[in-house]
């Protein structure tokens, strides 16, 4: 088995240094030998090699989990950062088939229905509450970040986020009904609040998450001004002002995506106005990668836009505008990723090393992710109403300058 995944390893690795002990103990050297970015990985198994080759998207991340692949004097971020700048596809024959295979059965794997939704969401975000206090900012965003400068802590990054998104809900009228799809923790519901006169619905399918947000209202004070609910959203039948949505379109599944924007069409009012705020895609339509499907975010996708503006097309809604945020996610991922390592010692007690090697994996192929697979985040601004908004940004500018001073 050593020899055909050498054989791989030398079609592949084209750009930075990549060493490669066998379970043999033979050494390798593939790639630039003055390649600035460099890495050295032991493969302590036969049986880790044949699933190299058989399963590479699923194999890798589970060996360095299980310790059958252990990178030598440097980080599983070294090794993923060598490997991941080289095209999987192009580089292993099976790969190449693979993916062909998952995006023929993406549809399968995403179906999403209310009750697999649920469980899904469970799967992560029903972990320990203490384990993301312990990497998120304080007001527990987890989502992409807003940097305007490059050079902000993860609090005043993720706290920009909220400003800039609030800024394009157009919340100046008083009293408007905002609805939060996919609430989390509740620190956007929360922030809405606080800063304008509306009252804000939040939603979650995570038990966890629901009961932090409702204590959190209650100590805030906010409970006359904010509620939250263990709903999903297509079973949300009132009429809101404005509908905005932080990292939970990931999950909707791409069967589901002409559904959920009839869906914000129902129940967004006729004049109303939507901030989505999503992972995606810059290079078309895909599937997602086998062990973050399997580990991380079941049924999960980041869509293309390509994908979402299709579907907006049918829903008969606007999208009034759009921004594509490159590498903002990549830079909050690194601030994440820099507390996990921090706080290593604290997560193996709270569950144990496997994990935290999961989540070491999981935060450094997230982050390289947007540097070499094409992922962004984008901001879709949308309404029922061609008029409802004003006819340039200016506004969005106006209300961010307000809310910094």
């Amino acid at each position: 088995m050593s020899g055909l995944l050498k054989a791989v390893f030398k079609k592949l690795i084209k750009k930075g240094r990549l060493e490669v002990v066998y379970p043999d103990k033979r050494r390798e050297i593939y790639g630039d030998q003055n390649a600035k970015d460099s890495a050295a990985v032991e493969i302590l198994t036969q049986e880790t090699c044949l699933r190299l080759l058989v399963n590479p998207g699923l194999a890798f991340g589970e060996g360095y989990m299980d310790e059958t692949i252990k990178p030598i004097n440097c980080s599983i971020y070294d090794v993923l950062n060598v490997i991941l700048q080289n095209d999987l596809a192009e580089g292993h024959y099976v790969e190449k088939i693979a993916s062909v295979l998952r995006f023929g059965k993406r549809f399968w794997s995403q179906l999403n229905s209310l009750k697999t939704s649920q469980k899904n969401v469970a799967h992560h975000y029903d972990l320990n509450g203490a384990l993301y206090s312990l990497f998120l900012d304080e007001d527990r965003q987890y989502s992409c970040a807003y940097f305007r400068t490059g050079n902000e802590t993860l609090d005043e990054a993720q706290l920009a986020k909220k400003k800039h998104i609030a800024a394009k809900l157009k919340l100046d009228q008083p009293g408007l009904e905002v609805l939060d799809i996919g609430c989390g923790w509740g620190g956007m519901a929360l922030f809405l609040a606080k800063e304008f006169d509306v009252h804000v619905t939040g939603i979650t399918l995570s038990q966890e998450q629901l009961q932090a947000a409702k204590e959190r209202a209650k100590k805030a004070g906010l409970e006359h001004k904010v509620c939250f609910e263990l709903r999903d959203y297509r079973l949300v039948e009132k009429k809101f002002d404005r509908i905005v949505s932080v990292g939970m379109f990931e999950h909707v599944g791409v069967n589901y995506y002409v559904e959920f924007f009839k869906d914000i069409n129902k129940i967004l009012k006729p004049d109303g106005v939507m901030l989505l705020h999503s992972i995606g895609r810059s290079d078309g339509p895909g599937s997602t990668n086998p062990w973050i499907n399997k580990y991380i975010f079941p049924g999960g996708y980041s869509p293309s836009l390509s994908e979402v503006f299709a579907s907006v097309e049918k829903s008969g809604l606007w999208v009034t505008d759009c921004e594509i945020l490159r590498l903002h996610y990549a830079k909050t991922l690194r601030l994440w990723h820099d507390r996990v390592k921090e706080e290593k010692e604290k997560i193996i007690q709270m569950y144990d090393e496997r994990f935290y090697r999961m989540f070491d994996f999981y935060l450094s192929a997230s982050e390289l992710s947007f540097y070499y697979h094409n992922h962004m985040n984008f901001q879709l601004q949308i309404s029922p109403s061609l008029d409802a908004l004003p006819m340039t940004r200016d506004y969005m500018f106006e209300v961010e300058g307000k809310l910094d001073s």
